[in-house]
């Protein structure tokens, strides 16, 4: 079995969307001595990458059964640099997630932030933002942090170009 130590509602997943082996990247992921570390994950585009964050952050996620706890503040945050990054990450996320019962809410500019506060009150599990914009929501007090179990910073090297060249400030 290609994705064996990925939890099975996310393999079922993997499956239905004809992914029939794991790219280098997600293998490395999904390796035994990855498990529970922090890592680092660098690949070219199209390498599979956002499903490779997915199946990493899975097992801080799921319970035993593959399903993710009663909706609340969200158990995981991932920061993309641009809009169509986080729309685009949080596709990716909906199908791996789907039979596990994760919420999953999008916080960007360019969409209404009172839509997204209020998927925020409702509970969630996974965030996937912008910076601004998660920003806005962390000084309304709409977005908590405190369960947060794991923070993936996607194209973290754009985003800090992007800063280098703003006035940027932290939230």
């Amino acid at each position: 079995m290609p994705f064996q130590n990925a939890p099975a509602s996310l393999a079922s997943a993997l499956a239905a969307r004809g992914y029939d082996s794991a790219t280098p990247v997600q293998a490395a992921v999904l390796a035994p001595d990855a498990e529970g570390r922090d890592l680092l994950v660098s690949a070219r585009t199209g390498s599979g990458k956002t499903v490779a964050f997915g199946l990493a952050m899975a097992n801080t996620l799921l319970d035993d059964n593959g399903r993710c706890p009663p909706p609340g503040a969200p158990l995981a945050l991932v920061i993309a640099p641009t809009r169509e990054l986080a729309l685009q990450v949080r596709n990716e996320l909906e199908w791996l997630y789907a039979s596990s019962g994760a919420r999953i809410v999008s916080c960007v500019g360019g969409m209404e932030p009172r839509v997204e506060a209020r998927a925020l009150n409702a509970g969630c599990h996974i965030v996937v933002g912008t910076p601004g914009r998660l920003c806005d929501h962390l000084s309304r007090g709409q977005l908590k942090l405190s369960n947060l179990r794991a923070v993936v910073l996607d194209e973290a090297d754009e985003m800090l170009d992007l800063a280098s060249g703003m006035n940027w400030k932290p939230c």
